[in-house]
């Protein structure tokens, strides 16, 4: 795997992937406002699927889980120029503006920017500091982050209830939140901080409305869902694996034989 990541400032970096795929779930702790360059982004989450290519720009909310996929395409690298939109920078940005427009945050999950050109000279004028050998001046980097944030605000006039929103997961109901994420192989120390709870909180919590362990749930959960994929949208094996929260082929295969009695390339 050739995977590399160039950092001018802890949070503006340059990512380069090579190899032929690249998968990862999690749940980002702050904003994510990314300009692809090349390759191409596949982003699951609960309700929806996005497809990501060169030249789009996105910006991820934090504290949402998301399946990753990241494919190099057309001969070229996967390439991303990623900005962090941390918390306290946003705190600092907000702290004598006014919030517009309306609040947002229950309807979109990944809002998109369709290579827009203002975001897109922004994220671009970057790619040069990657080269220096010396430091990356703090005081540029935060003009540069504070002119993408300016540009957000002036293309989507709802994007202060996002980027302003400094909560933490409060305590949720945990049928409904694991229902809609359980395909996301996070550990469950994160699933407890989505839902508001310690670690021995969300086992306690968990073992009483399921009557079974997370862990168990989880793996019956992800195969049932491998099976209607199968059964129901005729896709092969290797297509779905990942995305129903497996890691590798193998396993999966071995998992879903014990569950049905049989091998997942046998159910076409």
């Amino acid at each position: 795997m050739d995977f590399q990541i160039k950092y001018i400032t802890p949070d503006i970096k340059l990512s380069t992937y090579d190899d032929k795929l690249f998968k990862t779930e999690t749940v980002f702790e702050f904003h994510m406002l990314v300009w692809f360059i090349s390759g191409e982004t596949k982003i699951i989450q609960a309700d929806k699927s996005y497809i990501f290519k060169a030249g789009d720009i996105f910006l991820i909310p934090r504290n949402h889980l998301a399946t990753i996929i990241n494919y190099p395409k057309d001969g070229l690298p996967h390439k991303a120029v990623v900005m962090h939109l941390t918390k306290e920078r946003l705190k600092d940005f907000y702290s004598n503006i006014e919030i517009q427009g309306k609040d947002i945050r229950e309807e979109v999950k990944i809002h998109s920017f369709e290579k827009h050109p203002l975001l897109e000279s922004c994220l671009a004028s970057l790619i040069p500091y990657f080269e220096m050998k010396e430091s990356f001046p703090e005081n540029i980097a935060a003009l540069k982050i504070t002119e993408a944030i300016s540009i957000l605000r002036e293309i989507d006039r709802n994007i202060d209830h996002v980027l302003a929103d400094f909560e933490e997961p409060g305590k949720i109901d945990l049928v409904n939140f694991m229902e809609k994420n359980y395909m996301f192989n996070m550990p469950l120390e994160r699933f407890g901080y989505l839902t508001g709870r310690s670690l021995s909180t969300f086992n306690r919590d968990f073992r009483k409305v399921f009557r079974m362990t997370p862990q168990r749930w989880l793996t019956q959960k992800r195969l049932q869902l491998a099976h209607y994929h199968l059964t129901q949208k005729d896709k092969k094996p290797s297509d779905i694996f990942m995305e129903v929260g497996f890691e590798d082929l193998s396993h999966f295969s071995y998992a879903f034989k014990k569950q049905y009695g049989f091998a997942p390339s046998l159910v076409r």
